[in-house]
């Protein structure tokens, strides 16, 4: 099993795989306590639309999509505060929409040499170390935002009202949320790739509500099966030859799955 280590894209997909599982939970566990766990999977639509714009413009993707996601993320939110739809109503909108624009943008991009699939499905073993250095920058600044805020995020994801009262700034929170959230869909796209990315959010958060009964703890028990899922995914993806990313989402249903049986 130690020759993986031998491989340079391996160690990559390696790190990469735990800077996510790292910090895509501690994020999944705020937005599932705001009934919000399909942001994830409106967002990553949105951020497809990026990448086809990326392949259209002739960029690299990746520029595209994080301000496109993160522009998604915030008019999200800004239409959620200001009662104009509700939560659910547009998620479903920005999912569907960001789609088909996907779909339109990267069909009007064929030829431009990137495989559009990639970001579909993952493709973990292209990631490059530049990719790796930026989605560790990007999982620190989350996680010590997170941790600065920590209160305050707790206080809004169960009651907004009384954060409020409290003297929290709650819409300037809930922006700042939904942004990094935006940013590390997009960052993920080539680790489990943008129709998955919302199963790493919410299955290992799902899983640390069956075990806790503490949202601390509850944070600590998804980062480890995240962190376990990703390991076992790789591991069977390297060993079996099949896709990376839907490797790791099965491992993590599996976990899951387990948990439901064992309690």
């Amino acid at each position: 099993m130690l020759e993986i280590l031998q491989y340079d894209f391996m160690v990559r997909a390696i790190i990469a795989g735990l800077l996510t599982a790292v910090a895509v939970p501690v994020l999944g566990s705020f937005l599932v306590a705001r009934r919000y766990s399909l942001i994830a999977d409106s967002l990553a639509h949105v951020s497809l639309a990026g990448v086809g714009a990326g392949l259209l413009l002739g960029v690299a993707p990746l520029f595209v999509a994080v301000p496109v996601a993160a522009v998604g993320a915030l008019l999200l939110e800004w239409l959620r505060q200001k009662k104009r739809l509700s939560g659910e109503v547009g998620l479903a909108i920005l999912m569907s929409g960001g789609l088909a624009l996907a779909v339109v943008l990267a069909h009007l991009a064929k030829g431009s040499g990137v495989d559009f699939n990639a970001y579909l499905f993952g493709s973990i073993a292209t990631t490059s170390t530049s990719d790796v250095w930026i989605l560790a920058a990007a999982s620190l600044s989350v996680l010590g935002t997170i941790g600065i805020n920590f209160r305050a995020l707790l206080h809004i994801a169960y009651d907004e009202d009384s954060a409020r009262i409290a003297g929290y700034s709650v819409a300037g929170l809930n922006y700042l949320l939904a942004a990094m959230t935006a940013v590390m869909v997009v960052l993920s796209l080539r680790i489990v790739g943008g129709l998955l990315i919302s199963a790493l959010l919410v299955i290992p958060v799902v899983i640390a509500a069956r075990l806790t009964s503490s949202f601390r703890a509850a944070i600590g028990v998804a980062v480890a099966a995240a962190i376990l899922a990703v390991l076992i995914g790789l591991i069977t993806a390297f060993f079996i030859g099949i896709p990376a990313g839907g490797a790791i989402v099965l491992s993590a249903l599996l976990l899951l799955a387990a948990t439901l049986i064992w309690k």
